[in-house]
């Protein structure tokens, strides 16, 4: 007989948190520490459609990120790229500030990342591999999850439709990154 576990500090009992932490752990000194060049990435996820249903390739969707920023000094996350091609672009609503000590939520109260003109259909359950440019924490690359907008994901705001006029740009690459218009809010 096998099982996943037992008991009510199993892990099937706990709730699941997206994120890709380990390429936030950094062993440079004797132990692992996690986070890097003190930015801190709790969360981090791409929402994708509905439970049994799909985003159709040109679709968009929106990216969720909780950072903490356990510098002195502000950062600034001036923008994300897009590594493995599954997007043709990314839409960011600015520049967004992570002052010291503070959680920021990049999907709240609307999405302030979207990642416009997927390649391929997405059902939830995909990952998308993301490079996100810091102002002093430099690139801090990441594979990042597709939930489905279901359960306790069902609140959260899908991506907002692409104007008619709209022409997909290039893909971005490492060496690229979104152009910022607006600064956002921290949540908390």
């Amino acid at each position: 007989m096998a099982a996943c576990g037992a008991g009510s500090d199993a892990n099937t009992s706990n709730a699941y948190a997206p994120t890709e932490a380990n390429v936030l752990i950094d062993g440079a000194d004797s132990g692992k520490t996690y986070g890097r060049n003190g930015i801190k990435i709790a969360q981090a996820f791409a929402l994708g459609p509905a439970s049994g249903q799909q985003i159709a390739p040109g679709g968009s969707v929106p990216l969720y990120l909780s950072m903490v920023n356990y510098g002195t000094n502000s950062d600034t996350l001036e923008g994300v790229a897009v590594n493995d091609r599954s997007a043709t672009s990314v839409k960011s609503g600015g520049p967004i500030t992570l002052p010291p000590g503070q959680l920021v939520n990049t999907g709240r109260p609307a999405s302030q990342v979207v990642l416009e003109g997927t390649q391929k259909a997405l059902r939830g359950g995909e990952s998308l591999s993301l490079t996100l440019r810091f102002t002093n924490a430099g690139d801090i690359a990441m594979t990042i999850p597709v939930i489905t907008r279901s359960r306790e994901y069902a609140s959260l705001s899908p991506a907002p439709s692409p104007s008619p006029s709209a022409t997909p740009s290039a893909v971005p690459s490492a060496s690229q990154t979104a152009t910022p218009a607006a600064s956002p809010t921290a949540n908390g």
